[in-house]
């Protein structure tokens, strides 16, 4: 397989990131693809995406974090000769990620059979909601709908009250991300095993669906009451839930083990003699009301000192911006300036390695002379598909300002 000159835009210097030497092409995307590709650029692949040519991305502003680290060519992929283009870089690569409905990659002439023609090792990894086939597949759809329709939603919430969405990310980016990011780990090892390619079927009602195996063995065993907010896990537990505190900001309480409970009793100043058996669920809001009146005595600052030094897993309930300021949180670089606002780190860790520096996003088209250059496009060729509008140069204006589209419903 031909490879492209080595350029590696990730945060890690050339060779040290443990994906150096992966080359992956992404097909312009948002949410859960997008994702799994930062995560393969922060360890040191090679990502280039292929952007429309118009210059449009969508949600830009939203994906200033999980944009980083690429190369960007633009190319119109209605555009027959854009298509050809598309399919050099394939060559030249690895991994193929892309996000589309199924049945679309195949119809711009980029589906796996076209790729696997011209790189029959190519892992093809997609990305869906509702996966390749099934009578939804061709369902428009978004987080809550897949995190519904698996039963997950429906375990979270308070009792009494109405599911409650975990923003998104359960369904885009545990459910469906990861999961893409894992199958194609696992498919390029088989890759460099058998030299044999691979078409991943990444499905976020897949991945939410395997999120739940823990909730699943717990249902099975007759641990697990349909009912929302009456479960160990689910904030049912008093001693495994959120307490509002004197100043309105909330604590975080997980003292399962009998240890913790200990602790947490002693912190809040309670006689362990004079509480009733935790373990019975009936008496599960005697204690929560003991301890909600407890905790409502002093701030969450005051708390989150009480506790502390302890054992007793109580923890603040931060903002995002306070927990970057967090001294745990700081000391291990877990998130990172992005102009005025921030983001998140290389994750995980490799011993001896420093986390790599966040590259930022490219514009559409920023990269498409080099990257094209280097698939072995002539100069004569890239003009020929710059001024047919097949594909698109660009660069970072001088003033900031990109060009985003506007926002879907």
């Amino acid at each position: 397989m031909s490879a492209f000159r080595g350029h590696s835009p990730s945060g890690a210097e050339a060779g040290t990131g443990p994906l150096s030497g992966l080359r992956v092409l992404e097909l312009t995307g948002i949410g859960p693809a997008p994702f799994a590709c930062m995560l393969l650029a922060d360890l040191g692949a090679e990502v280039i995406r292929i952007d429309r040519a118009d210059g449009v991305r969508p949600f830009a502003e939203w994906h200033r974090v999980l944009d980083r680290g690429r190369r960007s060519v633009a190319l119109d992929l209605k555009n027959p000769y854009a298509v050809r283009a598309a399919l050099r870089l394939a060559e030249r690569c690895d991994v193929l990620v892309e996000g589309f409905r199924p049945g679309v990659a195949e119809r711009l002439g980029v589906g796996p059979h076209q790729c696997h023609a011209r790189n029959p090792s190519l892992v093809y990894a997609r990305m869906t909601g509702w996966g390749q086939h099934g009578p939804l597949a061709q369902t428009p759809g978004h987080d809550i709908n897949y995190i519904a329709l698996t039963g997950a939603l429906d375990a979270i919430g308070s009792a009494g009250g109405p599911p409650v969405p975990p923003v998104n990310l359960l369904g885009d980016f545990a459910g469906g991300g990861m999961l893409l990011f894992g199958g194609i780990l696992a498919a390029v090892l088989e890759q460099r095993r058998t030299g044999r390619g691979r078409v991943v079927d990444a499905a976020i009602v897949d991945g939410t669906a395997l999120l739940m195996s823990m909730l699943l063995g717990m249902s099975g065993a007759g641990q697990w009451q349909p009912a929302r907010g009456r479960n160990l896990l689910d904030g049912g537990a008093p001693f495994y839930c959120v307490y509002p505190c004197l100043d309105g900001r909330y604590v975080a309480v997980g003292a399962l083990e009998d240890q913790f409970f200990t602790a947490l009793v002693q912190g809040l100043g309670l006689d362990p003699g004079s509480l009733p058996d935790r373990w019975r669920h009936a008496n599960w809001d005697v204690l929560r009301t003991v301890f909600a009146d407890r905790f409502a005595r002093r701030t969450r600052d005051e708390w989150a000192s009480v506790f502390s030094s302890t054992d007793a897993c109580v923890t603040p309930v931060l903002t995002v911006e306070e927990a970057a300021l967090h001294p745990h949180l700081r000391a291990r670089g877990a998130f990172l300036p992005d102009g005025s606002a921030l983001q998140p780190a290389s994750a995980p860790r490799y011993d001896g390695a420093e986390p790599p520096q966040s590259v930022p996003p490219p514009v559409p088209g920023q990269h498409t002379r080099e990257v094209l250059a280097e698939s072995g496009c002539s100069e004569e060729e890239l003009e020929q598909l710059l001024s047919s509008g097949a594909a698109r140069a660009d660069s970072e204006p001088a003033d900031g300002v990109r060009r985003d589209a506007p926002s879907r419903s």
